[in-house]
């Protein structure tokens, strides 16, 4: 190895480590976990579908990495405890927690019942509360920790209707901070990746209109719109050594969207 390699290696290598990575089977998730796998890490992939999380996890030990899957129930309590459980004994306590999972019900605020509102905060918010409540005190007790959030713009500025998914996603970066507070002069480090317009099935409603997906990509500095592997260098730095020193940072990755 020459000493570039080494030097590298050394700073983003997650060898050794363990990811636990919600929403881990499709989109911007998916892409995450993939990324933390072949930087190093055993990754469990939590999500609903069996047949999605199957293939991802094939298709990350098909290419030798380490990788599990469970299916779980984020949007209550009881099944965000038992995927947290199933997902620790397999590989052991996670050192990094990926926050991707989300629902995008987006009614017009004036016909948005308590049963949307629940639901999105249930999911968005509560999950990743209930995970780091589980994780983030074994994190900082071994000394080394990793949470990453992902959110959203309307967690900034209303777009489309950003409804209850807006503030959840505003809360969720207020939960980094707060988690930042509370465990990182133990050595964890909470952050969030805030992406702009992502072509995932989670905008399905926005990228099956040719001109809207135009006009947004118009609004960005780089050209165009993002794509779920834009996410994972930014995912496996804030995973790795290299990031030690930042935290409690909301990070947008979004091809200069809230900048333009």
């Amino acid at each position: 190895m020459t000493s570039s390699s080494a030097y590298l290696s050394d700073l983003f290598s997650l060898d050794g480590r363990t990811a636990l990575v919600t929403g881990g089977s499709s989109g911007i998730g998916r892409a995450i976990a993939g990324a933390l796998a072949r930087a190093g890490a055993r990754v469990v992939v939590v999500a609903r579908r069996p047949e999605e999380l199957a293939a991802t996890a094939a298709e990350l030990t098909d290419d030798g990495c380490r990788a599990a899957w469970v299916s779980g129930d984020l949007a209550s309590r009881d099944g965000v405890r038992a995927a947290a459980e199933e997902a620790a004994a397999v590989f052991g306590e996670p050192d990094i927690l990926v926050n991707s999972a989300g629902i995008n019900l987006r009614p017009p605020l004036g016909e948005l019942g308590e049963d949307v509102w629940d639901t999105t905060m249930a999911v968005n918010l509560e999950a990743p509360f209930l995970l780091g409540q589980r994780f983030g005190p074994g994190m900082a007790e071994r000394g080394f920790g990793r949470i990453i959030h992902i959110t959203s713009q309307q967690a900034h500025r209303a777009f489309v209707q950003s409804g209850a998914y807006g503030v959840s996603k505003g809360a969720l970066e207020s939960l980094a901070r707060s988690q930042a507070e509370a465990w990182s002069p133990y050595g964890v480090t909470c952050n969030t990746l805030v992406p702009g317009f992502v072509m995932t099935p989670l905008n399905t409603r926005l990228s099956a209109d040719p001109e809207r997906v135009a006009a947004l990509a118009a609004r960005t500095m780089i050209g165009r719109n993002g794509l779920a592997e834009d996410f994972a260098g930014a995912a496996v730095f804030l995973a790795s050594r290299a990031s030690a020193y930042i935290t409690g940072q909301s990070i947008p990755v979004d091809g200069g969207f809230s900048v333009h």
